[in-house]
């Protein structure tokens, strides 16, 4: 049985974040068709290879690569563009440390909420699963400093709004 990296290159050419059929599976396949479509559930692309959906994203890193990490990241937040130059491999961590605020932030920066009992900004980040404390500032602004600086220090990949 071929391995899903030769199949790719068998049967789909990638074109500007796309794959395409170069070669058709089965008769209801009409080449030079981009392949996949979009699932309306999470947004992303995916595509079906022997009864079997992936992740457009993922087979692109695949056919580019050579192999499939854990976690893969739309670096511009964007699951539709699937652009080999958009992609990388992350770590869980690192992939939700690139995802947009929450609706319910009132600070107006990633990972700075008021601290009630201190009165003051509070800092915390969550890698791995856990919390850390970055402390108590005067300032919205000094709080999201110190987030920035412990991201640029503990995470190979940060975004920065």
């Amino acid at each position: 049985m071929k391995t899903l990296y030769n199949y790719l290159h068998e049967y789909f050419e990638y074109r500007d974040g796309e794959l395409y059929y170069k070669k058709s599976p089965n008769k209801k396949i009409i080449l030079g068709r981009k392949a996949g479509c979009i699932n309306n559930s999470n947004r992303y692309a995916c595509i079906c290879i022997k009864g079997k959906n992936y992740k457009a994203h993922r087979l692109i890193f695949l056919y580019h690569k050579g192999y499939l990490p854990k976690e893969i990241d739309h670096i511009d937040r964007n699951p539709l563009n699937n652009k080999i130059e958009n992609l990388r491999e992350t770590t869980r961590s690192e992939n939700c440390f690139n995802t947009k605020k929450y609706k319910t932030n009132t600070s107006g920066y990633r990972g700075v909420s008021w601290d009630k009992k201190a009165k003051k900004w509070a800092a915390q980040i969550q890698i791995n699963k856990k919390s850390v404390y970055l402390g108590a500032h005067e300032t919205a602004e000094l709080a999201y400093e110190a987030y920035c600086e412990y991201a640029k220090n503990n995470l190979t990949i940060y975004c920065l709004e």
